[in-house]
């Protein structure tokens, strides 16, 4: 019988597994600007439950690359930005992080979610770049993460989605 283990994994693998921890980091910088910025409670649990998310699949993400021996990044959206991975899908410019950090009450309750809808879809996007790549995702422990990443941020989109429709 094979493990996991005996399926081997590509450099695609590991440079999405790396770019996917920055990409989460991001993440969880636009979920601390939520209670400073709005008392909405819709907006406080969907936070709550993105920052608890991917603080888990961070740590997934680095108990992979430790295992596997590679380099695992700071798991800071600065770090990803100062490097080649700024062009990741979905990251939001510097100017939109000022621009939501800037922003209060039913202003960023609207940027908050059209910019994680954007950071979402990147992230899916970032999936079916490792889907189409040559041998990605095949060692099952990736493919798992892989599919439940595509599969909770497009849940996730929905709901937002929803939000931005009741605020209309």
């Amino acid at each position: 019988m094979m493990t996991a283990r005996e399926i081997p994994y590509t450099d695609a693998d590991v440079h999405f597994m790396q770019g996917m921890i920055g990409h989460h980091a991001q993440a969880l910088d636009m979920t601390a600007l939520i209670a400073d910025r709005t008392n909405r409670q819709d907006l406080a649990l969907l936070g709550q439950r993105i920052e608890i998310s991917q603080r888990a699949e961070i740590e997934l993400m680095q108990k992979w690359l430790r295992d596997r021996g590679e380099d695992i990044p700071e798991a800071t959206a600065l770090h990803m930005m100062s490097g080649h991975v700024a062009a990741m899908p979905g990251m939001l410019s510097p100017e939109q992080m000022t621009q939501l950090t800037a922003s209060g009450g039913d202003e960023f309750y609207r940027l908050w979610l059209e910019f994680m809808i954007q950071h979402h879809q990147g992230a899916i996007t970032m999936v079916g770049e490792l889907l189409s790549s040559e041998g990605g995702a095949q060692e099952t422990d990736i493919f798992k993460f892989a599919d439940a990443v595509e599969e909770d941020q497009s849940m996730e989109i929905q709901r937002m989605q929803q939000m931005l429709a009741r605020l209309r």
